[in-house]
């Protein structure tokens, strides 16, 4: 091929491209033309539906429009093959009817009988202001219009084979305690949703039934679907911590409560067991269905949203109603208010679960251990920080066996402090061989290294347990100590004019006191104790980690720093008091004087400690002969 074919077929194919363009361009034009008219229709009055035909079947003859007698033959002939026997109750206006008890509100629409808001007059939002001025609003969720709750009908003689009932008209029967609404259709049957409530409680009765509708259901259906999509609001001081805690939860009959991941998308299918309840969770709140008998298979899906969005959230859950005409009944409990443990646990299906206590031990011990002393000691307490307090000095008052048992082990160390002194002059140029000789001495005086680990080993599970308690309990929420208003996020001393990366843009003074006395703990600690053959990065490290936990802290839970600074506090103070006061140092050092003059048996632990720092100097020796 010549250059002059090369650049005909260059030039074609871009004269092609720009034909392309110019087609897809004047495509693209129509179908937007074609949109913006189809909306012009879909703008007619809720009576009268937009037509599933082409615009210009509405008008007549030339640029004639067409009466309205014909006009109105149309739109019935489009609801009829969309409804069905329930095109009468297709069109409507929309309006709204509330169920209210002293704990909530609920608000209810006729279109779709949907739950449309729910206020909860216990609770309270707060939103930020200019200048960062902090107001409590009213707290109201399921308020979003993109939310959905539609049954799917499977009636026959419609295009789709079934009836959505969001997209009815319902009319209503109320009372005081409860509001039922039907859509009627034109054979005389009826779809039909019962609302009850009681007093004190954020408990719903719900009932979905049919009647008469036999001649219309196909037959082949015993079971309908049910799908809610709920945006999970922003109900939160912290959203971007709210947003861990929030997700979908279920449980399958005769099995524990599972969950979709709170942290990305996330899908459950369970098509093998039928499901007794759901919930969509927020951090402090939740909507729940719980069935009297149970759902059929379900599918549940969380869908993670930009930062930049509304709401937390998308989740959906899809699961099986068994109504029919020969099972025209479903009952269910439908729970709109806060995630507290008593009403949660009264269902007795383990909905309690929902709340994020964690799971294995650490969630036991703050189910049954933490919650039991925290809820005993707020009956006669009104502040949550003094409870914290409290709750701080009951652990220090278990673990005090052991934090004496630690502390008279530090005070046997710090007493052989000469004997290390000698060590480190005569293997000063040997570290291994310095380990292994500490450990003699150790043993040869009855002293046991590691008996300064016991409390903090059994205080692990505690502070495990705390790090999910703190955010979790809704008893935290909105509950202020100090300078600090709510101790289930975190508390703003200042606000920094600039954002530190990781960190933040505010100080919270709570992490900051609890860094402070960790390091000024572990300087005092190190004073005690012959740190000599400790690995010197070891040593720096115990004063880095406070500080490179600031940039966590800072943004977690105030009640769990609050925490850990009055533990350090009674740490400090436990220290100063047994080793100045209870524990006889001259004592001490006669003790490990005797000890020495004993016969020694070694342990087996201690005999393989020994064994291992042996082995590592003779390791250590064989590389420096090879080299």
């Amino acid at each position: 091929m010549d250059r002059s074919t090369g650049i005909g077929l260059v030039l074609i194919f871009i004269l092609f491209f720009v034909w392309a363009q110019f087609n897809n361009s004047g495509s693209d034009e129509l179908t937007e033309q074609q949109k913006l008219e189809q909306d012009s229709l879909a703008k007619t009055s809720p009576q009268e539906p937009a037509i599933a035909q082409k615009p210009d079947t509405l008008t007549g003859i030339g640029d004639e429009p067409i009466s309205d007698s014909l006009r109105q033959t149309l739109v019935n002939k489009d609801l009829e093959l969309k409804f069905g026997i329930f095109a009468n109750s297709a069109s409507g206006t929309e309006k709204l009817d509330t169920l209210e008890n002293d704990v909530f509100v609920v608000v209810f629409s006729n279109k779709g009988a949907n739950v449309r808001e729910v206020e909860l007059k216990e609770y309270q939002k707060i939103i930020q202001e200019k200048k960062n001025i902090e107001k409590k609003i009213p707290l109201k969720f399921m308020n979003d219009p993109k939310n959905s709750f539609a049954y799917k009908l499977p009636l026959l003689g419609t295009q789709a084979a079934a009836v959505s009932s969001e997209n009815l008209f319902y009319s209503v029967e109320k009372t005081a305690q409860s509001i039922k609404f039907i859509a009627t259709a034109s054979t005389g049957g009826r779809f039909i949703q019962t609302y009850s409530i009681e007093p004190g409680s954020y408990n719903i009765a719900y009932t979905v039934s049919i009647e008469n509708l036999q001649s219309a259901w196909n037959d082949d259906v015993k079971e309908i679907d049910l799908k809610w999509d709920n945006y999970l609001q922003k109900l939160e001081y912290n959203e971007d911590f709210e947003k861990t805690y929030s997700t979908v939860y279920y449980r399958a009959v005769d099995e524990s409560p599972d969950y979709c991941s709170c942290r990305s998308d996330d899908e459950a299918i369970v098509d093998e067991q039928d499901v007794k309840w759901f919930s969509h969770a927020n951090q402090f709140f939740n909507s729940s269905l719980i069935a009297k008998s149970a759902f059929g298979h379900g599918k549940f899906t969380t869908r993670m949203l930009s930062d930049s969005s509304e709401n937390l959230k998308l989740v959906t859950t899809e699961v099986k109603i068994p109504l029919s005409p020969a099972n025209p009944s479903f009952a269910m409990d439908m729970y709109l208010g806060p995630n507290e443990f008593k009403r949660l646990r009264a269902y007795d299906v383990y909905l309690e679960d929902i709340i994020p206590y964690g799971s294995s031990i650490f969630g036991s011990i703050n189910r049954w251990i933490i919650r039991p002393i925290f809820d005993f000691l707020s009956s006669f307490i009104g502040s949550a920080g003094i409870v914290i307090l409290l709750l701080t000095l009951l652990v220090k008052l278990a673990l005090s066996p052991l934090t004496y048992k630690m502390l008279l082990s530090q005070s046997k160390m710090s007493s052989l402090k000469p004997e290390m002194a000698g060590l480190k002059e005569k293997y000063k140029d040997d570290p291994q061989q310095l380990q292994v000789e500490t450990m003699k001495i150790y043993r040869e005086f009855g002293v046991n290294p590691l008996g300064g680990c016991l409390p903090m080993v059994a205080q692990m599970p505690i502070w495990f347990a705390l790090y999910r308690f703190f955010p979790a309990a809704i008893e935290f929420r909105q509950e202020g100590f100090l300078w600090a208003t709510d101790l289930s996020s975190y508390d703003v001393f200042m606000y920094l004019p600039f954002e530190i990366p990781f960190y933040g843009a505010h100080v919270s003074l709570f992490t900051l006191l609890w860094a402070g006395t960790t390091i000024a703990y572990t300087y005092y600690n190190s004073k005690m104790m012959d740190m000599s053959a400790m690995n010197p990065a070891m040593v720096y490290m115990q004063y880095l980690m406070p500080i490179m936990f600031l940039f966590f802290f800072n943004s977690f839970a105030a009640g769990l720093a609050c925490y850990l600074f009055f533990s350090n506090v009674l740490n400090i103070g436990q220290i100063l008091i047994t080793k100045n006061y209870l524990i006889n140092h001259e004592k001490i050092r006669r003790e490990l004087d005797e000890n020495k003059k004993k016969p020694k048996k070694k342990s087996g632990f201690g005999a393989r400690l020994e064994q291992v720092m042996k082995d590592q100097q003779r390791i250590q020796a064989e590389k420096k002969a090879k080299k």
